[in-house]
């Protein structure tokens, strides 16, 4: 690696943090430790690789963190003996990466760099995911119900008897919705529903 990268090590354990710290003294990886979620919420790093300890509460938080701030950096979980399904759910969740504790300086630059190709391939999509959910939550339930009908196709009138509201009310929620989300035709209002993935 070229340039100096910081890895965002989330670890409750602190003799694993010394660790992983001292495996990569000399290497083109900078460490910076938290303990947990809440302290890398409350500090809000703005670039580097998150390599996080996966106890089963540490990733989600992160992912929920990142989708709202928009600022998505690449998550790669590690454990002790993960076992298969652990894997599965957290890469299906959002992690590029998982390693088996413990592993050496080369296993984990493999991963930072694997981590930052898949982040630099993904950003594009990922902001326009975290832009189209922000447009998303501020419709109100009624309006988000209105959104999926239109996407399904309906008429205001079989929105309407879908909904048990009047055709009227629906053109009414349609308009704010429209308004609220910034869009100006009703294609526009569900392609940001589906970046959102809302609908499929």
């Amino acid at each position: 690696m070229s340039t100096r990268t910081s890895i965002l090590l989330v670890d409750g354990d602190f003799r694993r943090r010394a660790a992983i710290s001292h495996c990569l003294t000399g290497s083109a990886l900078h460490v910076e430790p938290f303990e947990d979620a809440g302290e890398f919420i409350a500090r809000g790093p703005r670039e580097g690789v998150a390599l996080v300890h996966d106890d089963g509460r540490g990733i989600t938080p992160l992912l929920d963190y990142m989708s709202a701030s928009g600022n998505w950096l690449p998550i790669i979980a590690f454990a002790e003996n993960p076992e298969p399904r652990t894997i599965v759910e957290s890469v299906l969740a959002g992690a590029v990466d998982y390693l088996g504790w413990p592993f050496d300086a080369e296993t984990i630059q493999q991963s930072v760099l694997l981590a930052e190709n898949r982040a630099a391939a993904n950003a594009g999509s990922r902001l326009r995911e975290a832009v189209a959910r922000s447009r998303i939550e501020r419709l109100t339930r009624r309006e988000r119900e209105v959104l999926a009908g239109v996407a399904d196709g309906l008429s205001n009138r079989l929105i309407g008897e879908k909904l048990a509201i009047s055709p009227r009310t629906v053109e009414i929620h349609r308009a704010n919705m429209l308004n609220k989300m910034g869009a100006t035709h009703t294609s526009e209002a569900i392609r940001i529903a589906i970046e959102a993935s809302l609908i499929n």
